[in-house]
């Protein structure tokens, strides 16, 4: 059986439809399967199109969060909570075609592969300074963690054994990709198409995914604290050049008077100070969080509804 997860917010117009459309596809490659769906504290109406799916169908699984905590949380939720074999994870605004499962359960199944995951070929509509950005951070993660995230998505299947494994994994401060990249295991890639959105737009605002940035890079890798140590020594460096030439100028009878060197000097190291506890500030925050040891996400309502045995045989 396969555990589809599926984290919501505010997706009132289509859920209903979205859903149809996976679980058709899934019918029609008789794949056994559970729906887990997620409402990560929606203030439209797209509870009450879930409860709706629930009653229709009868192999879904619904949790509700107290609040908004975040698509983090509610994946942590579903991968939490799956009993299948293996899991999928898509969005439900479907701009991670759906298309692609019964391959990956092929690859999964028949080729033995433990982790299936899902890379962009196309971005679909973005800005260039959209991709400018994106291109940025994935040279910056990679350099900072040794992980190749370039064009990675949430769009993965995982067999049940991963799952398990990247339970073991407790910090609070999650993120997805690079956690489920982390962990290793026999995997293979598909790319795919971004599609568009039928309804509404993307949730991502752009200060989201700057933090989403920051937090997955200081989340993953100490190089950050290792870049005020060199800004030290280079600071200390061009320090040591400065002294020089200021003593030469003095001895030789060069020396004049005036600060604009010094006003230089005092804003240029003021502004690499404050970086350095900026940095340093992050840090400490992640740990606080840490030792605060609050959960990831509160489940305030859950409704299920029986699921439904496939009989005819899977091939």
């Amino acid at each position: 059986m396969i555990s589809i997860i599926l984290p919501v917010y505010n997706e009132e117009k289509q859920i209903y439809i979205n859903v149809q459309r996976i679980r058709s596809i899934l019918l029609g490659a008789r794949i056994k399967h559970q729906l887990i769906i997620i409402d990560d504290g929606s203030t439209d109406d797209s509870w009450s199109e879930l409860q709706r799916l629930a009653e229709d169908f009868n192999n879904v699984l619904l949790l509700k969060f107290s609040r908004n905590f975040g698509k983090e949380a509610a994946l942590c939720a579903g991968l939490e909570t799956a009993t299948g074999d293996a899991c999928v994870i898509l969005d439900a605004d479907l701009q991670h075609p759906p298309e692609y499962i019964p391959e990956m359960v092929r690859l999964w199944r028949d080729e033995g592969y433990e982790v299936v995951e899902g890379i962009k070929a196309s971005r679909g509509r973005e800005t260039m300074w959209g991709k400018i950005a994106a291109l940025t951070y994935y040279r910056l993660f990679n350099k900072a963690t040794g992980i190749n995230l370039t064009n990675a998505s949430d769009f993965k299947l995982l067999d049940q054994k991963v799952v398990e494994t990247w339970k073991t994994l407790q910090e609070k401060d999650t993120f997805f990709r690079g956690m489920s990249a982390w962990l290793g295991y026999k995997r293979i890639q598909i790319p795919f198409p971004v599609q568009e959105r039928r309804e509404g737009r993307s949730k991502w605002s752009l200060p989201g995914l700057f933090k989403l940035a920051v937090d997955s890079i200081t989340s993953f890798s100490a190089m950050p604290l290792q870049v005020i140590t060199g800004l030290g020594i280079g600071l200390l460096f061009f320090d040591v050049v400065l002294v020089g030439q200021t003593l030469y100028m003095k001895f030789s009878g060069q020396a004049f008077t005036g600060f604009t060197t010094v006003i230089i000097l005092i804003l240029g190291i003021g502004s690499c100070i404050m970086i350095s506890l900026g940095i340093i500030g992050i840090y400490i925050s992640k740990i606080y969080d840490e030792v605060k040891g609050r959960p990831r996400y509160i489940i305030s309502e859950q409704k299920k509804s029986a699921l439904k045995t496939i009989r005819r045989k899977i091939q």
